[in-house]
């Protein structure tokens, strides 16, 4: 098994499924596309992805793209690892909250993209204050409903998509109390970061850092 993924420093839809690899305890290769490159697309059709983008999982003859794809594929490659909740409420629930991170909060990721090494205060627009509020009511919602740790309970593939989203809280100096947040939210965001995945992620990102 092979999974192609961008720079660990920048690239959360890379490290959504790579984070759902590793839950698994899956034996798998990765293969590093450089971003942000004139050699990014070609280098990852090189590598075998069909669009040109990361991340790509490779399982034998089978090439899945798109990262919530690839976790859905995973979750069913490795059913015993229950990276979706067995719980059918909790699951839907888990899987409406992936999605939901999937398509939306494009503010959100558009004035704060992911950058592990960045520590800085931003100013940002209403539009990004509303993606943020609608974020930490969604995570204080499924983390009363369901009483935690993680958004549904145990970990689940949901958690996989909002780790970059906490590191983006911690990278531009996101107060989750000045939109409503009554601290269960932050510790949360504080709880996707010390997971021994994120932190392994996170070692090797700053670990190798960008060619100039």
């Amino acid at each position: 098994m092979e999974i192609l993924i961008g720079d660990k420093l920048w690239s959360s839809w890379s490290m959504r499924p790579w984070l759902v690899l590793k839950r698994a305890g899956a034996d798998f290769k990765e293969t590093l596309i450089r971003l942000r490159t004139e050699r990014t697309t070609a280098n990852a059709i090189a590598a075998g992805s069909p669009n040109g983008r990361v991340p790509v999982l490779k399982d034998g003859d089978l090439t899945v793209w798109d990262s919530l794809a690839i976790c859905e594929h995973l979750a069913e490659r490795f059913r015993a690892a229950q990276l979706w909740p067995p719980d059918p409420a909790a699951r839907a629930m888990a899987r409406a909250a992936a999605a939901e991170m999937h398509a939306s909060f494009a503010s959100l990721r558009g004035e704060c993209p992911m950058d592990l090494a960045l520590d800085r205060e931003a100013e940002l627009s209403e539009a990004t204050h509303a993606d943020i509020r609608r974020i930490v009511e969604l995570w204080s919602g499924l983390l009363a409903r369901f009483g935690g740790p993680f958004l549904v309970g145990g970990w689940s593939i949901a958690d996989a998509f909002y780790t970059p989203v906490a590191t983006r809280f911690r990278s531009y100096g996101v107060k989750l109390s000045d939109y409503g947040d009554q601290g269960a939210a932050a510790a949360y965001a504080e709880r996707l970061l010390r997971t021994p995945e994120f932190l392994e992620w996170e070692q090797e990102a700053l670990a190798d850092p960008r060619p100039s």
